[in-house]
């Protein structure tokens, strides 16, 4: 696992397409291997208990709860991990610069950065923070989950409700993925 030193690993792509999944495969991986890791999540996401991350198919794994990416440099700076992961990153409090700022800092200290997040809020406009960083990744995936309607790869998370604030914590009560034909014909309903 040498090889993903001081790299950055983005997984992205709509709800329910494997990014949290695929951050928790990369996290163990590196725990076999050896390393010292860390994973954090939001505090906005209050989903699951604050202690852990936890897939749409209920694996944890454990997690350190964050504000914003001045609290996981202050974390990391104290205990020195090799690897960390946020899950949730647009999410993420602070600054896009400030974000930016601090993962190159990590990466330029051979720490490897493992990121998960939506690409796109659920009206189809990229989350800022997203695009920022993913010119900057040595590794990018773009997860696609099932279309609910048609079946094809979907391509955006679909707000089911009515709800119009661009951050709305939910799951498949609040959530359905699209592919784009089926999520342009939703929004001329």
């Amino acid at each position: 696992m040498h090889q993903y030193k001081g790299k950055l690993i983005i997984h992205t792509g709509s709800m329910f397409s494997g990014k949290t999944s695929s951050l928790e495969k990369d996290i163990k991986r590196f725990n076999i291997a050896g390393y010292k890791t860390v994973a954090f999540k939001p505090a906005v996401d209050t989903r699951y208990p604050k202690s852990e991350i936890r897939t749409h198919d209920n694996t944890t794994l454990n997690a350190v709860m964050v504000n914003n990416i001045s609290e996981i440099y202050e974390y990391c700076r104290i205990h020195n991990p090799d690897v960390i992961a946020i899950d949730e990153v647009q999410f993420l409090g602070g600054k896009i610069e400030d974000i930016v700022k601090a993962i190159n800092k990590f990466l330029e200290k051979d720490v490897t950065v493992v990121l998960a997040g939506l690409d796109m809020d659920f009206s189809g406009q990229a989350f800022e923070i997203v695009k920022e960083l993913m010119p900057m990744a040595d590794y990018l995936y773009k997860h696609h989950a099932v279309c609910a309607k048609c079946g094809t790869d979907a391509w955006v998370s679909h707000r089911k409700t009515k709800a119009q604030e661009r951050i709305v914590i939910g799951a498949t009560d609040e959530y359905e993925p699209l592919c784009r034909k089926c999520f342009l014909e939703e929004q001329n309903d």
